[in-house]
């Protein structure tokens, strides 16, 4: 089978490797030139374990190709972003239009055309589907079409990509075996069959379902600081009863699916979604709740911010909550040093020089380095230490050391 993806970012290329990897002949089509020739040499431009391994040895047993057009194949997948559209929170499909417009003159009859990008409910039929029929395709008899989201976690993507259930929706019955022929290739989870419109909403629905949880918590750590209790205890204590999960709070809700995919449904329902709004609100208030309280811990001075990564132990950084909060700080006068061992770009500076003369550690992602501080090296560089953790993963601290986290704000 020959596999053309679109997009060769954060989903598009760990599934070019899947395929690759499945004796699939596989063609990873982006518009960067230098991603496009990076990844012809073998390297890749995105931080998950395993990926690089497999293309490597897949570009150099010629299964897998990079390159700025599509080919023809025996499937298409379609793997580019979906922003919101800020002014009525709708899904921005111009990217998903574009990709579909650009692989026309390469479709021939039989093949399969897969939307894996997160899209609005009824997307597909109502505005991809027509794009092909226009082309003079009959869906269902001369191309196959189908939505089949991912649903993984950064950090674990080729394993959930093979082992995770993968929903197949397809725009007729057909198109949705079609599609599950497809995946057949690599994923070793359960195939479940559907309609394209439930496929969308489903996928939504989850990371709606995380979104509101975290809103919930937050919105906890907002009250517990108000009243004088210790948010922390108040949810490991809760979490002790069989049926209650809350999850963690946080300093926001970053990443290109929970920060974005519930705007989707809201954007059709507006009236009727009013707890998925909440949540969403509550959710980007937290970068302004961070800058209070950093307010009333020092009012000037130097801030070390510890991680700009939206997810722990990754260097994803889109829609991170942490460039708010930077750029909030900094207008208030700040003096702003950035550390992140897993972002590389200009601007970072090593640990030893983002606490050097600082008043205050700030930390806004739960990377493993920064579980286990080097307390030596911060009493060396540091003449108070204090920390605020907003990802609460620090427990114990020396005598010298003030700690705050999400458990004692209300002592400010």
């Amino acid at each position: 089978m020959k596999v053309c993806i679109m997009g060769q970012g954060y989903i598009g290329l760990p599934t070019a490797a899947l395929f690759s990897r499945s004796h699939c002949e596989v063609v990873g089509v982006d518009i960067n030139e230098e991603i496009i020739g990076n990844l012809n040499k073998g390297i890749i431009h995105i931080e998950e374990p395993g990926i690089a391994d497999i293309i490597k040895k897949s570009v150099k047993n010629n299964t897998y190709k990079a390159s700025l057009t599509p080919e023809k194949a025996d499937a298409f997948i379609i793997t580019v972003p979906t922003p919101y559209i800020i002014e009525n929170y709708s899904c921005d499909l111009s990217y998903v239009i574009t990709a579909c417009e650009t692989i026309i003159p390469y479709l021939e009859k039989g093949n399969t055309i897969i939307i894996e990008s997160t899209i609005a409910p009824m997307s597909t039929d109502e505005t991809i589907k027509p794009i092909f029929e226009k082309a003079g395709f009959t869906i269902g008899e001369d191309l196959y079409l189908a939505h089949c989201p991912e649903r993984v976690l950064p950090g674990r993507i080729l394993e959930e990509l093979v082992h995770n259930d993968r929903i197949i929706g397809g725009v007729t019955p057909d198109c949705s075996v079609k599609a599950s022929e497809v995946y057949g290739q690599f994923v070793e989870g359960n195939l479940m069959l559907t309609e394209a419109k439930t496929a969308e909403l489903s996928k939504c629905m989850e990371n709606t379902f995380r979104d509101v949880n975290i809103a919930l918590a937050n919105e906890l750590t907002k009250i517990c600081a108000e009243i004088g209790v210790n948010a922390l205890d108040v949810i490991k204590m809760a979490n002790k009863h069989p049926r209650v999960n809350l999850h963690s709070p946080g300093p926001g809700v970053g990443g290109h699916c929970l920060a974005i995919d519930p705007y989707f449904i809201y954007a059709k329902a507006p009236e009727t979604a009013k707890i998925i709004k909440l949540a969403r609100d509550t959710n980007n208030s937290m970068p302004k709740f961070v800058c209070e309280y950093v307010r009333k811990i020092i009012s000037t001075g130097k801030i070390a911010v510890l991680g700009i990564s939206y997810k722990g132990n990754t260097g994803d950084d889109r829609e991170s909550p942490a460039y708010e909060i930077i750029a909030e700080l900094e207008n208030d006068g700040y003096e702003i040093a950035i550390h992140d061992p897993h972002i590389k770009r200009e601007g970072l500076v090593s640990l030893a020089d983002a606490i050097d003369g600082a008043d205050l550690i700030l930390i806004l992602c739960d990377h493993n380095e920064f579980k286990h501080p080097d307390y030596e090296l911060i009493g060396k560089k540091m003449k108070n230490p204090i920390i605020f953790d907003t990802k609460n993963i620090i427990h114990r601290v020396p005598d010298d050391v003030t700690l705050y986290n999400y458990g004692n704000l209300y002592t400010l």
